[in-house]
């Protein structure tokens, strides 16, 4: 009996020695790092896959939306006594729609019959409507023809745009309406927090009255005379404002400049300037009639450090009955949609224009008389299509109206932000 409990606890400490010498090899074999002081390596990758992946979105940016007394006539049907503009975007419909978020400035006023045109513009309910059929998401209204019918041509321009369903800033009903927000509107651009505002440097002279101060947002306080004096406490309290919602780019759309002019001028650069170095990111401008550079423009902050933020000072007319014949100013029926790839980085923080690109577009004039009078044209495609022996829309002489439209934006905007040699470029 003795013998069989020697033998018992004999084997019982055997079997601890194992059970400590396994036990011993288990810690040595522990990665570094492990439970004892840091992350496992599946600890890691877990933490990895709580980061979301970057996400990017495409804001497409258009120029200046007007109708001309020529325009309008065109856009109406005697056989259905209706107005449609939609003829005259079938050709870009695909860029607009294509984007996350589309954005243009609206250069008319809404004020119901009659209509009219330069020099105080009025266009039929029909354009808004159909702004938001092709795929756009906000307009501007703050522009030197924001009150040509007066303040009940803000409202009911307002009025309009809210029933097409398009969201706008810049122009006000109500003192209630502009400090619900102070002017800004957060888009949701494919997961991107975006604020916009919308500024004008004036109203062609046409005082807006005290009681309705709050109608349409300026940024020179000399908005009626010199328009060379900026409010930059109104800028800076909306920028900070915008900045306080948290949201991850700031862009202010802006009225500025002097028409018919291809280069920004000094004032221009003192204004975007002030805006990059008060919060904004993105600076789109209009006004011009013709188009303006684009570029990453770098400012210096308050504390030193520096901030680079994408300014595209004009587009030009996305569609008007301006061009070299009508008005006698080369570009004026040359434009360009502006697409502009945003990335939000959740591991950084950071949201950035990671490319920017331009289509460069024509708007073609056939003619009175001619049905779809006004057409807007991808040069691209038009030249393409045209060298491809296709003529059903592109004649010999609409080619080398297309052929001058691309080396205006050449020689304006630059080739390098052409989407032609940059998909080239990628291909290669």
């Amino acid at each position: 009996m003795n013998k069989k409990l020697l033998l018992v606890s004999l084997l019982m400490v055997v079997c601890c020695v194992l059970l400590i010498a396994l036990g011993i090899r288990h810690e040595n074999t522990t990665p570094a790092g492990g439970s004892d002081g840091g992350s496992t390596s599946q600890q890691v990758q877990q933490e990895s896959e709580d980061v979301p992946a970057p996400i990017t979105a495409t804001l497409a940016v258009c120029g200046d939306v007007m109708s001309h007394s020529p325009q309008t006539n065109d856009a109406y049907d005697a056989a259905t006594d209706t107005y449609s503009y939609l003829p005259c975007f079938q050709y870009v419909q695909p860029w607009i729609e294509g984007a996350d978020f589309a954005v243009a400035n609206f250069e008319t006023t809404l004020n119901g019959p009659p209509y009219s045109g330069y020099p105080q513009f009025c266009a039929p309910d029909a354009l808004a409507h159909n702004m938001k059929d092709i795929g756009f998401d906000l307009v501007t209204t703050a522009n030197n023809h924001s009150m040509d019918k007066g303040f009940n041509g803000v409202v009911r321009t307002l009025d309009t745009l809210d029933a097409a369903g398009l969201q706008h800033m810049g122009t006000y009903r109500t003192q209630a309406e502009l400090d619900e927000n102070q002017g800004v509107v957060v888009a949701d651009v494919n997961g991107i927090r975006v604020a916009f505002l919308g500024y004008t440097y004036g109203t062609n002279g046409i005082p807006v009255s005290a009681e309705n101060d709050f109608c349409i947002n300026r940024f020179n306080t000399d908005y009626t005379s010199e328009c060379t004096t900026l409010d930059e406490a109104k800028l800076t309290r909306e920028l900070s404002y915008a900045e306080s919602l948290g949201v991850d780019l700031i862009a202010v759309m802006i009225h500025w400049g002097i028409e018919y002019q291809t280069t920004e001028n000094a004032y221009q650069d003192q204004v975007a300037d002030f805006l990059l170095q008060n919060g904004a990111d993105l600076i789109l401008g209009s006004h011009s009639h013709v188009p303006q550079p684009m570029m990453e423009r770098t400012v210096t902050l308050a504390d030193g450090s520096q901030k680079t933020g994408f300014v595209c000072y004009s587009l030009g007319n996305f569609v008007s009955n301006q061009s070299p014949a009508t008005v006698n100013v080369n570009y004026t029926d040359t434009t360009a949609i502006l697409n502009l790839e945003l990335t939000k980085d959740f591991a950084t923080g950071e949201t950035t224009v990671t490319n920017a690109s331009y289509v460069p577009l024509l708007v073609l004039n056939r003619g009175a008389g001619a049905a779809d009078q006004y057409v807007i044209l991808d040069v691209h495609k038009g030249m393409s299509d045209y060298e491809a022996g296709d003529t059903s829309v592109i004649s010999a002489s609409v080619y080398e109206k297309l052929k001058y439209a691309l080396d205006g934006c050449h020689n304006i905007l630059g080739t390098e932000y052409d989407i032609a040699n940059q998909e080239a470029s990628n291909a290669a």
